[in-house]
């Protein structure tokens, strides 16, 4: 087998991965670069027309994002993925189109240079048409590879990849989740693997214990909402908000933060909660035992899904303590921004990140400690409270990681900054490992 990395090289966005044998194409993901200004999303690196097959680990963006492209550039294939990644990456990617178009009307209107969306419906069309759904553990024969999905523990039906042929086996990580998520099962661990192609994002650092984050965020919310504050959290739609939705609801059934309204303020987050009542066997057995009782996991109580941008706006005028959730989680944009713009003056308010910020960001400014940042063109005085709760990270640790891999003897990095992975390859190669730090374009030999 033959392994090339096209994305996601020294980048946490741009997943995709093309493993040939015997003349077949197989595709590891095919997801967009979110946030990285060098980054040419129409640059594949290699030709859609000769890709014979895709595989999926699971529905973020940045593993997903470029699918449609590989219709509209001429892939005839099917997709393979766990039935909940393909449910949950259609709405994603309808947001995205959505986006794109906005994003292309604004400069239009502005008299700037518009860059046309990278894929039509009709592309998101094609997609939905040749997509085939692939249960965990159940290997299927795909041209010469002999294909496994096993439970990444990051998404609902996320999975890490395992691939055989003549009796060699490429492990590919997708994402892998944090083994102290409350809301979602362990991720599995590997098989012995020729060569395994693992995510790196937290690679130079753990994450603090969970329950130290549970603690800390209670606290967080109940000393803003009791002074009369709102709390303010940037939010990926897919996982994270839920699960900030989740903890929500049980410190108030436990009395540790008063009840008070909660707003999710992204269509998108709404689209993909209605889905998780469809794909309830996705989630750990408390979540299930919660639904079988007809409970909701992810509602407190007096939550609300706002819809329109005026319903938005609205909630700026709001009086009294509230929490807004909002994307993106990354501030890369969304109604986040204009929250933040109107709720970071007043040091009543506290912003709350529960999720990755790439260094130089907004998120990543506002967390070091900018006294003023510029949204949407306007200078905006950070005087409310920061916060930034690293345990709630979706990804394994360095020592998740460490873990994962213990037993692995030849590694490739991915998915992850360079001084993450540096980091990370310093000890596994001081245990004994082969590791490399993929360049875009490396070949590999498995």
């Amino acid at each position: 087998m033959k392994l090339t990395t096209w994305g996601a090289c020294g980048t946490v966005t741009g997943s995709c991965h093309l493993l040939e044998h015997r003349g077949f194409r197989l595709l590891l993901d095919c997801g967009l670069y979110q946030g990285e200004p060098r980054a040419d999303n129409r640059e594949l690196g290699f030709d859609p027309r000769e890709v014979d097959a895709v595989v999926l680990s699971h529905a973020h963006l940045d593993h997903t994002g470029r699918i449609p492209l590989l219709y509209r550039e001429g892939y005839t294939g099917r997709v393979y993925a766990t039935s909940p990644t393909l449910k949950l990456a259609r709405p994603i990617l309808e947001d995205a189109l959505k986006l794109m178009k906005e994003d292309a009307k604004r400069a239009r209107r502005k008299g700037l240079p518009a860059e046309e969306p990278l894929w039509s419906e009709a592309d998101l069309r094609v997609f939905a048409e040749r997509s085939k759904p692939m249960p965990y553990y159940s290997p299927r024969k795909i041209g010469p590879f002999r294909v496994t999905l096993k439970n990444a523990g990051h998404l609902p039906g996320s999975a890490f990849v395992e691939v055989q042929a003549e009796g060699r086996t490429l492990v590919f990580s997708g994402d892998l989740g944090n083994r102290r998520k409350e809301t979602l099962p362990d991720p599995d661990y590997p098989r012995v693997a020729d060569l395994t192609l693992s995510e790196s994002t937290y690679g130079d650092r753990p994450h603090r214990p969970f329950q130290e984050t549970l603690v800390e965020f209670a606290e967080v919310l109940g000393r803003t909402l009791d002074g009369g504050g709102k709390v303010i959290i940037p939010s990926f739609a897919l996982e994270r908000a839920q699960e900030i939705l989740f903890y929500i609801r049980r410190f108030e059934a436990e009395g540790r933060i008063p009840v008070v309204p909660v707003f999710v303020d992204s269509p998108l987050t709404t689209r993909i909660s209605e889905i998780y009542h469809e794909i309830q066997d996705a989630f750990s057995l408390e979540v299930q035992s919660l639904y079988r009782r007809g409970l909701d996991p992810f509602a407190p109580q007096r939550l609300r899904y706002t819809q329109s941008v005026d319903e938005s706006k609205r909630l700026n005028e709001l009086e009294g303590p509230a929490i807004i959730i909002a994307g993106s989680g990354m501030l890369s944009g969304g109604r986040i921004l204009h929250h933040l713009r109107h709720h970071l003056p007043n040091p009543k308010n506290a912003v709350v990140f529960v999720g990755y910020q790439p260094r130089g960001g907004l998120g990543h400014r506002i967390i070091e400690g900018e006294p003023e940042v510029e949204i949407h063109g306007h200078p905006v005085a950070v005087r409310a409270r920061v916060y930034s709760l690293g345990g709630f990270s979706g990804h394994a640790g360095r020592d998740e990681l460490l873990d994962w891999l213990a037993a692995e003897p030849r590694i490739v990095l991915v998915h992850g900054e360079d001084p993450a992975r540096a980091s990370l390859a310093r000890r596994l190669r001081a245990r004994g490992a082969q590791v490399t730090r993929a360049r875009l374009g490396q070949k590999f030999t498995v």
